[in-house]
């Protein structure tokens, strides 16, 4: 059977790799034998991940990749996706595993090579839905320009996990000369965001939640290091890249401040919110700076740079809605203030517990 694309559920042979007949899978669910090490670790690994991921580097099988890289320096990251639901409006459990890791690796100002995958099944997941993930994981690998190279998977007993965890870690290679930290932050610095923001938190509360709002709102996850590869050759000086996932717009901007010993003060009807997830931020009491982000990044340069950056963030296909939402200052240091829609002041401080958990 060939694989179509475009339906989720129907794959019973390889999409592509060796010309060797594989096995085909043989159960509807993960029993605890895919993870023994035995024939239906084989089956399993060999007759679905491994067709899925399949390149030259991944065929070797090895419990390890051997890896040829650009001269630079290599920059390297991992994170772990619990995301409930598994699938959401807008992307799934794999989509966000492999445009999280790719982004964090960008955020260095690196060009995301190579990841690995390690899965956690729980025993009962649906194989159904195991190809599910793995089709969307490969196709965003695709849009991302990296391979999948190593990878794990392991079996937990019934109501020992909660259907499937992914861990993911990149890898790429960082140009001399780039240095991207809140140390080299400045007062006067401008701050931008490439769109609007909380959609992705809203989108994974209105299922889980089993909300309805007029307008569907979709997970924002996308692979970003095609826009920051814009970011840095627009302004090679850019300061500091970071994507706001957890803790928001908010959480990202106090760990700069803090880290930088500098004030950023934000001007709120300047921050891009979708009027739908306003709306749904008002109706459930949370505010959008707090809620998560998975296709979104934060850039501060130079303010000469602002405008020029600005215009060429807003070219890419990624970047539609970006905006100068504020600047670094020299008083206030290690705080985030804002000035508000009614032109008051106030400080924007990190939420002292989880406001969405398993939001990634």
């Amino acid at each position: 059977m060939t694989a179509d694309p475009d339906k989720e559920t129907e794959v019973r042979a390889p999409f592509s790799g060796p010309s060797c007949p594989l096995p085909l899978l043989d159960h509807d669910e993960i029993v605890i034998g895919h993870g023994s090490g035995g024939k239906l670790t084989h089956q399993l690994v060999e007759g679905l991940i491994v067709p899925a991921f399949f390149n030259d580097l991944l065929a070797p099988l090895h419990d390890g990749a051997t890896l040829s890289v650009p001269a630079g320096r290599i920059a390297m990251s991992t994170d772990s996706y619990v995301v409930d639901p598994v699938f959401f409006p807008g992307g799934d459990i794999g989509r966000l595993a492999v445009n999280g890791t790719v982004n964090d690796v960008a955020m260095c100002g690196a060009r995301p090579l190579f990841l690995s995958v390690a899965f956690v099944l729980e025993e009962g997941f649906p194989m159904a839905d195991l190809e599910r993930v793995v089709r969307t994981m490969r196709r965003a690998a695709d849009e991302a320009g990296v391979r999948i190279v190593t990878g794990d998977t392991k079996v937990v007993d019934r109501g020992k996990a909660d259907r499937i965890f992914i861990n993911t870690t990149g890898v790429g290679v960082l140009p001399d000369g780039i240095e991207l930290h809140p140390t080299q932050v400045r007062p006067g610095d401008r701050i931008l965001v490439s769109g609007e923001i909380a959609t992705h938190g809203i989108a994974i509360l209105s299922v889980r939640e089993g909300l309805s709002f007029e307008t569907e709102i979709e997970s924002d996850t996308a692979p970003l290091n095609g826009l920051v590869e814009t970011i840095l050759k627009t302004c090679p000086d850019v300061r500091v890249l970071r994507d706001p996932t957890r803790g928001g717009l908010t959480g990202t901007l106090n760990e700069i401040a803090q880290q930088g010993g500098v004030g950023i003060r934000l001007d709120e009807v300047r921050i891009p919110v979708r009027e739908a997830v306003r709306g749904a931020c008002e109706i459930l009491g949370l505010d959008p700076l707090h809620v998560a982000n998975e296709g979104k990044l934060v850039a501060i340069v130079p303010a000469g740079r602002a405008e020029s950056l600005l215009a060429a963030m807003r070219a890419h296909p990624l970047g539609g809605e970006s905006s100068i939402i504020g600047e670094v200052t020299d008083h206030s240091a290690g705080l985030v203030t804002m000035r508000t829609r009614v032109g008051g002041e106030r400080i924007v401080d990190r939420l002292t517990g989880e406001q969405l958990p398993r939001i990634c």
